[in-house]
């Protein structure tokens, strides 16, 4: 194996769910399990389900923690958003378009798992804009300049 593969820890607080979720209800494969640890292949990349015994708390919305994957072809990431909508998984956001006919045009839908882990699920019309395309200042649904909340806390506290 040559490939640099991604991995992710996150908290959930029971297992069977965590399989049904990600395994039945995402197509992720799983791999090594035990009573609090499940290891789970998502697109070749390594997520590790850790159980917790923190309370989990859901985010207002879907900044500014949250994971996810770029799909390279759209039919991928279509496929992906049909499995989610036949499975019946929670959207924290439906599907939708954002800066279309800019250089930055991608379709994206954000997921909430069981224990409010969110996950952004996406795909570029243009490659580039994934690294690239520094000249734009558009990043997420936030206009461009605006505060967001890290910038809100350091006002707060000024």
């Amino acid at each position: 194996m040559n490939q640099t593969l991604f991995h992710l820890a996150f908290p959930v607080t029971d297992i069977a769910q965590t399989k049904a979720y990600y395994v039945d209800g995402l197509g992720c494969t799983p791999g090594r399990e035990n009573r609090n640890a499940l290891i789970l292949n998502l697109y070749g990349h390594q997520l590790v389900a850790h159980v917790t015994k923190e309370p989990l708390t859901p985010q207002r919305g879907i900044y500014p923690r949250h994971f996810g994957l770029i799909f390279t072809l759209e039919h991928d990431w279509e496929d992906l958003l049909a499995r989610a909508q036949q499975r019946q998984l929670l959207f924290k956001e439906e599907a939708k378009h954002r800066f279309v006919g800019s250089a930055l045009e991608h379709r994206t839908f954000f997921l909430e798992d069981p224990f409010y882990n969110l996950m952004e699920l996406k795909y570029y019309r243009y490659p580039e804009a994934i690294f690239g395309s520094a000249e734009y200042t558009q990043i997420g649904d936030a206009p461009a300049g605006s505060l967001l909340v890290g910038d809100c806390l350091r006002q707060s506290y000024a």
